[in-house]
């Protein structure tokens, strides 16, 4: 038995995003679902399974009155933050596959542009891991990310210009897509090397925006995809990753840090694909930080060990380019929702309705945050 094109993504929704927001994360929720129910022409009452995040979450049961779920015959949540957005759906799709459920919803709602961020609250007993990291400075995502950034420069000879081209590629699609945060705010090279260190090497714009907003999608099996009202978007290949003796961003108790959760998860959704790297014609990868997307290209195979950083040169990364990325903006320009934004653009893409559209679009890796267990989709139109 394979995941292999059984399931699609039949419809997605969305609030609008902002820096605060007045509504509660369960409204937002309740909003994305609702929008994206519509959008696959499927009542709320039909659905049967429910897939999200373990940290910051939104309850499903409460979620479940407010929109009028039918029964509901699975559910389940995702740990690690960003990297658990794809598993929601693979999750969804792997259920549907196996039987135990006809339609689903995956969904993320967040309140981080005007709520709290979780390292700030000193009352909570911090995690073994973070016990080792944040009474010498890592107090921050930002700060442990710094390090491999500083680690990779290093070891590979990436520089900040390289950093800046993945910055820009994601600015110049948000200029195009109106309901991205940074619509009407373009950079350029001189804003970025003159910005303000966040934690050094990464300034204000190697970091993601932080967001309020929600977003949701609906998974259905192959046959009932064909009477929905959207042109279906297949599930071709899933997969999570946590690779053995795995730290956690800072990852420095590996023999090798730089070989994160992408390599563990790459491995297996190729395997379980028709496709390789060289076949996708666009990505959606996870860019909480620009630096992670140079380890990513490494740890799905579309250029070679410490290749990364070049890789982005020369507007690889731009419309017409070797690999168009974060076509909505992404993390970084769009609007940060743990990544879920990135799935509903990889959607966007194979139905050929995005902002920036790439021509004949086929084929859409989707990645989740590396540095964390992670996850990964492959879709195809």
């Amino acid at each position: 038995m394979t995941l292999k094109d059984t399931t699609a993504i039949v419809g997605i929704g969305q609030t609008r995003f902002a820096k605060h927001l007045p509504e509660s994360e369960k409204t937002l929720a309740c909003r994305a679902v609702l929008a994206a129910l519509d959008d696959a022409g499927i009542a709320p009452d039909e659905v049967d399974a429910l897939a999200s995040y373990t940290m910051e979450e939104t309850d499903e049961v409460e979620l479940a009155k407010a929109v009028g779920f039918g029964d509901l015959t699975f559910f389940s949540k995702v740990g690690f933050g960003g990297g658990g957005s794809c598993a929601t759906v693979a999750h969804l799709a792997a259920a549907i596959a196996a039987g135990q459920a006809t339609v689903g919803v995956a969904w993320r709602s967040r309140k981080r542009g005007s709520g709290p961020r979780p390292w700030t609250n000193t009352a909570v007993q911090l995690p073994t891991p973070a016990q080792w990291t944040r009474p010498y400075g890592l107090l921050r995502p930002a700060d442990e990310i710094a390090m491999l950034a500083r680690r990779y420069m290093h070891e590979y000879g990436a520089t900040r210009d390289h950093l800046f081209n993945v910055a820009l590629a994601c600015r110049n699609r948000a200029n195009q897509n109106p309901a991205a945060i940074m619509y009407d705010r373009p950079l350029t090279r001189e804003m970025y090397m003159t910005a303000r260190w966040i934690s050094e090497p990464l300034c204000l714009y190697d970091n993601c925006l932080e967001t309020d907003g929600a977003l949701a999608c609906v998974i259905v099996g192959r046959e009932r995809a064909r009477d929905c009202r959207q042109r279906p978007v297949y599930v071709h290949s899933a997969a999570q990753g946590l690779p053995a003796q795995h730290h956690g961003m800072v990852n420095y108790w590996n023999d090798d840090p730089l070989t994160g959760p992408a390599w563990t998860a790459a491995r297996h959704l190729w395997k379980h694909s028709d496709v390789t790297p060289a076949d996708v014609d666009v990505a959606q990868i996870y860019d909480a930080f620009t630096a992670l997307v140079p380890l990513s290209l490494e740890g799905y195979g579309f250029c070679g060990r410490g290749e990364g950083g070049a890789f982005t040169e020369g507007g690889a990364l731009e419309i017409g380019g070797r690999l168009p990325l974060n076509t909505g903006g992404g993390g970084l320009s769009e609007a940060y929702v743990h990544g879920f934004n990135l799935i509903n653009e990889g959607v966007r893409q194979l139905r050929g309705t995005s902002t920036a559209q790439v021509p004949d679009a086929a084929t859409c890796l989707v990645t989740a945050g590396e540095g964390v267990p992670t996850s990964a989709l492959l879709l195809r139109s």
